[in-house]
């Protein structure tokens, strides 16, 4: 094995490692050093990601085989890494969120009596992440997804005793668990028709097998490589919470707030896009399955950002935000512009961990309080967790010169150029969505930072800053928040992905976009007189006119809205129709198999009624057993008689 890939196999093997120490001896090392060896061991990981990142883009491109772990006739199940820039890009990004995070944690956690285990969780889901992440096949990317979704169940139900937190950890099970179910049938799919996992041997053998057909009903023949994509993608409409399978995420908020940031920023709501991003040259060979995708993630991309606007918990106005930038990646996806779709989930990455870990530093002021309509004023006590915080609002209203304007200026550039049916409801979605998302986050930011203190007198007497480890990691996050988007040349127009994404000529709009991109500040000046900059100030402006200027205006708005504000508060009825149609219906039949099944036939027909058959036959021997000599003198002279008869007739 050579140095680097003893590196690779570093890089997951780390967290895991303190994900075991800390899980199983954190009783004996106690708090102090299980922070301490994750943390070590995270920094570990993120310094070698960093180096082998640096490899990469020297040319060093990786893709091997670790081990095989079964052998069926002449298919080979192996465990792989492939080190490429979409890969090592990846890796840097999850690495670096993760060691905030568990630095983050150590303020945040401080006084939890599960403060041993949260770390052994955490570092647990890096490892599932990284795994995901550096696959080179099917079998190792469909156990990293399936690590992380089981690792997101025990930290979104972290806090066990909380019936909503219980409810909101098995919700979030049983969605990603639809969604698994077709990308599980894609991978099978896959092996049936091209014999192998390996993505190499997959891509190289898609352009012949495009031009073939499946039926999946009879009489009804279907592109093999759209029914492909698109079952891929209900694999990713769960794990990066495509609507209709988005009603998991705005729940998992019941979990700590470390975990809101880890997963909803940089690592498990993200794995669907990198997904389809790495499936890139299997989805260029279906116009089907691209628009699927663009139309899914345009859906999610408005009407998620709709609902944010009527939220008052602090971190559901920013999961609702996570849903709606997920829908920007998706539809990029969908336009071909693969490149801008991660580029976009680098960005959001960072500002969006600076808006979770920035409303859990607000949530320890306010002692645990989540309602933005009991804070306010809160910039002069805490100046830090502020400007994080506007860093973060700035980037994700798309504003100039901070990261979240270059790769959602992108994306939304890309989107016009697409020819793809269904790519002109996208544009007026994501259009529309720059000002709902300006509006949105600014109405947090003023209602949570400035204007009069709401909270009560005991709690804004003890307001203060939060503790470093809380200030450092927002800190850190937000230089990138402000600096990420400028590296926006070389990432989406100087083939930096290289052969790690596949677009094919019909397809390639980021191709005529590099034509018209003469730098970062040329971009910046010329969006000066496009609609998104314009369309994000005046969701700005309108957030300040309604928080600031006349803060009595939104409660008239929301009572003359009437049922619009009913609808998006309700969330459009997905949770009640899910309840009834789905939870309702499951508890009904059971219900029904319960009463009938179980009552009815196996314990009233089968036990019972078999009891009752025994006791009715015992009934009538009994009066056969009579104890009488002379009754069984007759019984005998009639069983000789009919024997008698039998045997003369026979003859």
């Amino acid at each position: 094995m050579t140095e680097m890939q003893t590196i690779y196999l570093l890089i997951p093997l780390a967290p895991l490692l303190g994900a075991v120490i800390a899980g199983l001896l954190g009783w004996k090392i106690g708090r102090e050093w299980s922070h301490r060896v994750t943390i070590g061991l995270m920094w570990v990981s993120f310094g070698l990601a960093v180096a082998v990142f640096f490899d990469v883009l020297k040319g060093n491109i990786h893709n091997g085989s670790v081990y095989t772990w079964i052998t069926s006739g002449d298919t080979r199940f192996e465990i792989g890494f492939l080190i490429d820039r979409l890969s090592a890009l990846m890796m840097v990004v999850v690495t670096f969120v993760s060691l905030m995070v568990h630095i983050y944690t150590i303020g945040y956690m401080h006084d939890d009596p599960g403060y041993q285990r949260f770390f052994s969780y955490i570092s647990l889901f890096t490892f599932s992440m990284l795994m995901l992440v550096m696959s080179n096949n099917f079998l190792q990317l469909f156990f990293g997804w399936e690590a992380v979704g089981l690792v997101s169940y025990l930290l979104i139900g972290f806090w066990y005793t909380r019936p909503t937190a219980i409810y909101a950890n098995l919700k979030a099970f049983l969605v990603n668990r639809v969604g698994d179910f077709g990308f599980l049938l894609g991978i099978a799919l896959v092996l049936m028709y091209f014999g192998t996992l390996d993505y190499a041997a997959v891509f190289a053998q898609g352009p012949e097998m495009a031009k073939k057909t499946i039926e999946i009903l009879p009489g009804k023949p279907w592109m093999l490589m759209s029914a492909i994509c698109i079952l891929l993608f209900v694999g990713a409409m769960g794990k990066s919470a495509q609507f209709p399978l988005h009603v998991w995420l705005p729940d998992s908020m019941e979990g700590p707030t470390p975990i809101s940031a880890l997963i909803h920023a940089a690592t498990m709501v993200t794995a669907g896009i990198f997904m389809v991003a790495r499936m890139s040259p299997l989805y260029e060979l279906s116009d089907t399955a691209l628009s699927v995708v663009m139309v899914i993630g345009a859906i999610t991309a408005l009407f998620m950002a709709l609902i944010a606007i009527v939220q008052n918990d602090i971190k559901r106005v920013v999961a609702y935000s996570t849903l709606s930038q997920l829908g920007y990646m998706t539809v990029a996806l969908g336009a071909s512009a693969y490149a801008a779709g991660i580029f976009h989930l680098m960005t959001h990455a960072f500002f969006k961990a600076v808006l979770f870990l920035g409303a859990g530093s607000v949530i320890i002021a306010m002692h645990h309080e989540q309602d933005m309509r009991r804070m306010g004023g809160l910039r002069k006590y805490m100046p830090i967790t502020y400007a994080t915080v506007l860093v973060g609002a700035l980037a994700s209203a798309g504003v100039p010169g901070f990261s979240g304007f270059f790769s959602k200026d992108a994306i939304i550039e890309a989107v016009h150029f697409s020819r793809l049916p269904g790519s002109g409801f996208a544009y007026f979605a994501v259009l529309g969505t720059v000002f709902v998302t300006a509006l949105y986050t600014f109405r947090l930011l003023f209602m949570a930072f400035h204007g009069k203190p709401r909270m009560d007198h005991h709690t804004e007497e003890h307001l203060h800053e939060s503790p470093w480890v809380v200030t450092v990691p927002l800190v850190l996050l937000a230089i990138p928040s402000v600096a990420a988007g400028w590296v926006i040349g070389p990432v989406l127009f100087g083939d930096y992905f290289g052969s790690a994404i596949a677009v094919s000529a019909q397809h390639n709009g980021m191709a005529l976009m590099a034509e018209e991109f003469h730098g970062i500040v040329a971009m910046m000046l010329h969006a000066l007189q496009t609609l998104p900059f314009w369309f994000a100030m005046a969701g700005i402006a309108a957030a300040w006119y309604l928080y600031i200027k006349r803060p009595d205006l939104p409660a008239v708005i929301k009572n003359r809205a009437g049922i619009l504000y009913t609808i998006l508060d309700r969330k459009y009825g997905f949770d009640d129709f899910n309840d009834w149609f789905f939870a309702g219906g499951t508890r009904r039949i059971g219900t029904g198999l319960w009463k009938i099944g179980d009552v009815g036939v196996i314990d009233g027909l089968m036990v019972n009624g078999s009891a009752r058959m025994v006791g009715w036959f015992s009934l009538v021997m009994r009066h056969l057993q009579t104890g009488r000599i002379y009754h069984y003198a007759f019984s005998m002279i009639i069983g000789v008689f009919v024997l008698l008869t039998v045997w003369f007739n026979r003859g």
